[in-house]
C-alpha cells in the first residue's frame, strides 16, 4: 500500500489506481455474498395490503443487494387476484424467495399454498400443513348440465394448470399440485417433505437459514451461492400505510366506514357550520371509496345500502307507520350481505355485525331526523318573531311626544310609538315593527313568566 500511495501522489498513479479500486472492489463482492437475509411477514388474509406489503419488500431486497427474502407464511388463503400479483412479484425477483410455513401450527391454505410452489425455495415447520388450493365459489355446487358447471370447471382447469407450471419451474411434485386445486387435498409437513412438494423441514428460522447455508440457486440465469449461517437477519416490518390498508380493506371496517361517512354528512345536513360530521364523513367515505375500488365489490350490494340508509330517513318524513324504515333496515341488511362477490377467507362480512349496524342506524337515523323535524317546529325566539309579542318597560320618554318612547329588547334600544300616553316604567308588549320603529300597547303591570 506505501507504494501505491507513493506513486498516486506521484501524479504516475495508474498502477497504484487500479489497484485500489481491485481492493475497493472485493469488499463490495464480499458484502454482496454475504448480505442480509430480510424477512416478510403474512400471517393473515391475502389481498391489496399484503401486495402492496410483498411488492415492496421485494423491491427494497433487490436495492438493498439481501442475498434471500424470507416470506414467513400463515394464512388461511384470500383473494385470487391478489395472490397473482404476488406470485408475479416473486417470480421475477432477482433476489431470491424462500416461504416458510412457521411457526408450529401455521397453514399455507389456498392462495398461500400458490406462494409456496412459486418461491425458489418452500420448507416448513413441524406440525403445520398446506393445500387446499381449490378457486371459492359463490352460491350452492352447480349440478351436471348446468351453465355454472361450465364456468366452474374453467376455473378450475386454469387454477390447475397455473399450480402445475409453478410446480414444473421449481422441480416440485406437480401431480400433487394439480391435486391440491382439484381436489383441495391437503399435507402436513413431513408429508409435504416426503412428497418432494418441499425441499426442507426446520424448526425455526435459524435452523432454516442454517441448512441453506451453500446452497446454490440460479435466478435469471445467474447461479447464486448463499451464506446464510451467520447472516444479518432485517425484519421488514409492514410500514403505517400498509397498517391502514390492511384496516380499512378489511370488508367489515369498509362497512363501519361506509356507514360512518353516510352518517357524518346527514348531521352536517341536518345541521350546517358543525364541521365536525361533514369532516369526519368525508373522511370515512372517501377511505371506504378507496378500499371498495381495491376489493372485489358487487356494487348492488353498494346500492342496496345506499337506499336502505336513504328510505330509513324517509321515515322520519313521511307518515308510513314504519314502513318506509323497515324497507330500509331489509335493504341494509341484503345490500350488506351483497356487498362483497367472493367468498374467500377472510373477505366476509360477519353477520352479528350487519344486524348489530343495520338496527343501530335505523335507531341514529330516525332520532337523528326526529330531532330536526323537533328543531324546526321550535318557537323562533329572535328577528322579527321574537320581537312581536314580547313585553317590556318604558326606559325613557319622548319629551316632544306623549305617545313615544324607548325601550331596550334584546340588548338593542328600540324605538317605539304607542295609541295611549306612556310613562317611564311602564310594561308595554310588542304589536307589530315598523322599520326601526316598534308599535306597543299598554300591558298588564303584573310580570308575565318569562319576562
Amino acid at each position: 500500500m506505501g507504494c501505491v500511495q507513493e506513486d498516486l501522489l506521484n501524479g504516475c498513479g495508474w498502477r497504484g489506481l487500479l489497484v485500489l479500486i481491485l481492493l475497493l472492489w472485493l469488499p463490495v463482492g464480499a458484502n454482496a455474498a454475504n448480505g442480509a437475509v430480510r424477512v416478510l411477514t403474512l400471517n393473515d388474509a391475502i389481498g391489496p395490503a399484503s401486495v402492496e406489503y410483498v411488492v415492496d419488500g421485494l423491491a427494497k431486497a433487490a436495492g438493498k443487494h439481501a442475498q434471500l427474502v424470507v416470506i414467513i407464511l400463515d394464512t388461511p388463503g384470500g383473494l385470487e387476484s391478489s395472490m397473482r400479483v404476488i406470485v408475479q412479484a416473486i417470480l421475477a425477483s432477482p433476489v431470491p424467495v424462500a416461504s416458510f410455513v412457521s411457526p408450529s401450527g401455521a397453514r399455507a391454505a389456498s392462495a398461500g399454498a400458490y406462494i409456496l410452489y412459486a418461491s425458489h425455495i418452500a420448507a416448513m415447520a413441524p406440525s403445520t400443513h398446506l393445500g387446499a388450493a381449490t378457486p371459492v365459489q359463490l352460491g350452492a355446487q352447480p349440478t351436471a348440465g348446468d351453465p355454472t358447471d361450465t364456468l366452474t370447471r374453467k376455473q378450475v382447469s386454469d387454477a390447475a394448470a397455473f399450480m402445475r407450471g409453478l410446480a414444473q419451474l421449481r422441480g416440485r411434485n406437480a401431480d400433487w399440485a394439480e391435486q391440491a386445486v382439484r381436489d383441495a387435498a391437503s399435507l402436513t409437513d413431513s408429508e409435504a417433505l416426503s412428497s418432494k412438494v418441499i425441499e426442507y423441514q426446520a424448526k425455526d428460522l435459524d435452523d432454516l437459514l442454517g441448512q441453506l447455508d451453500g446452497k446454490r440457486l440460479i435466478i435469471n440465469a445467474h447461479e447464486v451461492q448463499l451464506h446464510t449461517a451467520n447472516a444479518l437477519i432485517v425484519q421488514d416490518d409492514p410500514d403505517w400505510r400498509i397498517s391502514l390498508l390492511t384496516l380499512i380493506t378489511n370488508p367489515n371496517v369498509t362497512l363501519i366506514l361506509i356507514v360512518v361517512g353516510v352518517f357524518g354528512l346527514l348531521v352536517e345536513f341536518f345541521n350546517p357550520g358543525s364541521a365536525a360530521g361533514g369532516i369526519i364523513g368525508s373522511i370515512c367515505l372517501l377511505l371506504a371509496l378507496y378500499a371498495l375500488q381495491l376489493l372485489p365489490v358487487n356494487y348492488v350490494g353498494v346500492s342496496l345500502i345506499m337506499l336502505g340508509v336513504t328510505l330509513m330517513v324517509a321515515e322520519a318524513f313521511l307518515p308510513s307507520f314504519g314502513a318506509i324504515g323497515f324497507g330500509g333496515v331489509a335493504s341494509f341488511i341484503t345490500g350488506a350481505m351483497l356487498l362483497m362477490s367472493t367468498d374467500a377467507p377472510g373477505f366476509t362480512i360477519g353477520l352479528p355485525l350487519i344486524f348489530s349496524v343495520a338496527a343501530i342506524s335505523a335507531v341514529c337515523l330516525i332520532g337523528l331526523a326526529g330531532a330536526m323535524l323537533k328543531s324546526r317546529q321550535r318557537q323562533v325566539v329572535s328577528g322579527d318573531a321574537g320581537l312581536v309579542g314580547s313585553s317590556t318597560k318604558i326606559t325613557a320618554l319622548q319629551t316632544d311626544n306623549p305617545l313615544g318612547g324607548w325601550v331596550q329588547l334584546q340588548g338593542e334600544h328600540w324605538q317605539v310609538l304607542s295609541s295611549a300616553p306612556l310613562r317611564t316604567g311602564q310594561r308595554v308588549r310588542v304589536v307589530a315593527r315598523r322599520g326601526v320603529i316598534l308599535d306597543v300597547m299598554p300591558a298588564p303591570e303584573t310580570p308575565q313568566r318569562g319576562d
